[in-house]
């Protein structure tokens, strides 16, 4: 099936289709169910980065 959506929810810490858990409780949409299953991982390399890049501003 093409267009599909795949979201994670963190509720449930479950791989979940379109229909699934309301999206304030869901990290996505990924394209992928592959995608979705490494969400918390995807999320913590770009708060990692992310923090990283504000320490490299602050000591600026």
């Amino acid at each position: 099936m093409t267009g599909e959506q795949w979201w994670f929810c963190l509720k449930h810490m479950a791989v979940e289709p379109d229909k699934g858990c309301p999206n304030k409780d869901r990290l996505g949409p990924y394209p992928t169910r592959e995608q979705a299953a490494a969400a918390l991982e995807t999320a913590a390399a770009r708060n990692k980065s992310w923090r990283e890049a504000d320490k490299e501003w602050d000591d600026d």
